[in-house]
């Protein structure tokens, strides 16, 4: 759709007319379907492999922001590893990124770059990435200063602005509340703080519709499609995490239907 917008707005501007515009919503429709197909083959190996350097690198560098690694940061990494189910080998290579990203010498914006590199055009991975650093860092109930300042830059150069971020931090806030459960499992009638972090974790508010909310959650869903996410290159190992995200997400969606129904 962008690609559209954009095609669309360009093609009517240098041509001045009807036909311009025509045309570059063509074009621009190309786009969109050359951003949205799979990958096959290298490429989707390569993409692979910069993800799983970026997050683990970063995860440590995000670490020892603020100076030194706690025994927490550890806890939280060893735990997403053991819910990747990385073998042995794949083990040891996250742990030697992740220290590596701890080093002073680290640098951010050449491994943004790659990652842009190989991974830029595909925007579900783009924000899986933020996904999980800021999940990770907010794994002991806080975002520290030092930790925010990191994600900020990953944030820019995803090309995600202050007030998106901002969202993102929000909405995974508010997921994380919803973790393991369901409306099944939830007492009859939820507190008000249960209601509000589920408009909150859908990235909605309370006066929206009920169209507009049930949209907003059918796109988070997408987002975080496992077979998507394989398809544009995600690692397999990390698709677990991924399908957590859509229980979360789930979860928050029935409790506002519920409550919108009683």
């Amino acid at each position: 759709m962008l690609g559209k917008i954009i095609g669309g707005y360009i093609g009517f501007i240098v041509s001045g007319g009807f036909f311009g515009l025509i045309l570059g919503v063509y074009l621009g429709h190309q786009i969109d379907v050359a951003r949205s197909k799979p990958i096959t083959g290298g490429q989707q190996q390569r993409v692979s492999n910069s993800f799983f350097i970026t997050v683990f690198s970063l995860l440590g560098h995000i670490a020892k922001a603020d100076g030194r690694i706690s025994s927490d940061e550890i806890a939280q990494s060893e735990t997403l590893m053991n819910k990747m189910g990385l073998d042995a080998s794949s083990r040891k290579r996250a742990i030697d990124l992740f220290k590596d990203g701890a080093k002073s010498g680290f640098s951010i914006d050449q491994t943004m770059q790659d990652f842009m590199e190989a991974c830029g055009r595909y925007n579900n991975l783009k924000q899986q990435l933020l996904n999980y650093l800021i999940s990770l860092a907010m794994a002991d109930g806080n975002l520290h200063f030092s930790e925010q300042n990191v994600l900020e830059r990953v944030a820019h150069h995803l090309g995600f602005n202050a007030r998106q971020f901002k969202q993102f931090i929000e909405m995974i806030k508010a997921q994380s509340q919803f973790g393991g459960s369901s409306s099944g499992s939830r007492q009859a009638k939820p507190s008000k703080y249960e209601i509000t972090d589920a408009y909150r974790a859908l990235g909605v508010s309370a006066d929206d519709s009920d169209s507009q909310i049930k949209r907003a959650y059918r796109k988070l869903i997408s987002q975080n499609h496992p077979d998507k996410l394989i398809g544009q290159g995600m690692p397999k190992e990390m698709v677990n995490l991924a399908t957590e995200k859509t229980q979360e997400i789930q979860a928050a969606y029935e409790l506002i239907a519920a409550h919108r129904n009683s």
